[in-house]
């Protein structure tokens, strides 16, 4: 999300004028993210803009700020298609009582919503309401569907992480479609544009190195914060990969390939001036362990241990035992 919406959006209101809300900057309303959906189309977004008022600035201004202290934080939208179904349904047998009324007003929503639970919006929500409003936080919404007459939906006040491919292999090419689909933000790297094409990486950003090996992934730098996955065809390139990852101090570091291949990899890491200690730090190899061989069983095993890294990198221990027990996984 980009400051400077939320701003123009915030600046609209003070003059009393509807913003414009693009499905650009909130993508929920895309016809690609609500394709499928018979009850919501990107249409609904002109809607919800011309219902906004100075009553939403706060919710705005609190969502501009989490931008600013990096806070793990969503602006949710409360998608109303039967007002009156909306209000009548309430709890059945199953799930927890959350009092006797659904829907407070029958009425569409712009929400604040982070980590936390602190919830900012224009107007008390019911107590069913609040618990979807909550729900945002499990990325988007675990239960949006679960009651008629409305739906949720949510965009991230935070980036995406962003995971380098190197290597346009076919099990790089499934990593890269799931990893997409569960909110990374996924850049292919390899020599050959026959292999990083728009066919085989169609939500990844793609970049063809010159020069018909990869030494031009010395021009490129990834953060700190990023994640690499050591995947080049044929691993020819591996240890130019791994070399490269470790300088940069990428957070995590995956190389796929068997024991042996990869005991010529660190020979060659270590000749081209890595340290043990960076060899170390190379997870190989890449994925969870549980008997995937083909690339789409390897794409599930790595891009689960993508998940899991970065469900560690953004909450506490204490978070995460929490979420455990909730589960029933102590």
């Amino acid at each position: 999300m980009e400051k400077a919406v939320l701003q123009t959006i915030i600046a609209d209101l003070r003059a009393g004028r509807a913003p414009v809300l693009s499905a650009e900057d909130f993508p929920c309303f895309s016809a690609e993210a609500l394709e499928g959906n018979g009850h919501v189309s990107p249409a609904y977004l002109d809607m919800l803009a011309k219902r906004l008022t100075a009553a939403d600035i706060p919710t705005f201004e609190r969502a501009l700020r989490a931008i600013d202290e990096g806070d793990l934080a969503w602006l949710g939208f409360k998608v109303v298609y039967d007002a009156d179904e909306a209000q009548r349904n309430t709890d059945n047998e199953v799930t927890k009582k959350y009092g006797d009324t659904g829907s407070a007003d029958g009425e569409p929503l712009v929400f604040f919503c982070n980590d936390a639970k602190e919830i900012v919006a224009s107007r008390e929500p019911s107590p069913r309401d609040v618990f979807q409003m909550k729900d945002v936080t499990r990325g988007p919404s675990m239960h949006n569907e679960q009651f008629e007459g409305l739906t949720w939906l949510s965009v991230p006040l935070f980036e995406a992480v962003r995971v380098w491919l190197l290597g346009a292999s076919d099990a790089a090419s499934e990593v890269a479609a799931l990893a997409a689909h569960v909110g990374f933000d996924v850049t292919v790297v390899d020599y050959d544009p026959a292999y990083v094409s728009e066919a085989r990486f169609p939500s990844a950003r793609r970049i063809v190195l010159e020069g018909g090996g990869f030494d031009g992934l010395a021009d490129l730098a990834c953060a700190p914060q990023d994640y690499v996955c050591v995947l080049t065809r044929g691993h020819m390139f591996d240890p130019e990969g791994c070399v490269w990852a470790t300088r940069h101090g990428a957070h995590y570091v995956g190389l796929m390939g068997c024991a042996g291949k990869n005991d010529r990899v660190h020979d060659l890491v270590l000749a081209a001036g890595a340290t043990e200690a960076d060899w170390e730090r190379v997870k190989r190899p890449i994925g969870l362990k549980f008997g995937a061989k083909t690339p789409a069983e390897l794409a599930i095993a790595i891009v689960a241990e993508l998940v899991d890294v970065r469900y560690r990198q953004r909450y506490s221990e204490e978070a995460r035992a929490k979420h455990e027990k909730s589960l029933g996984r102590e």
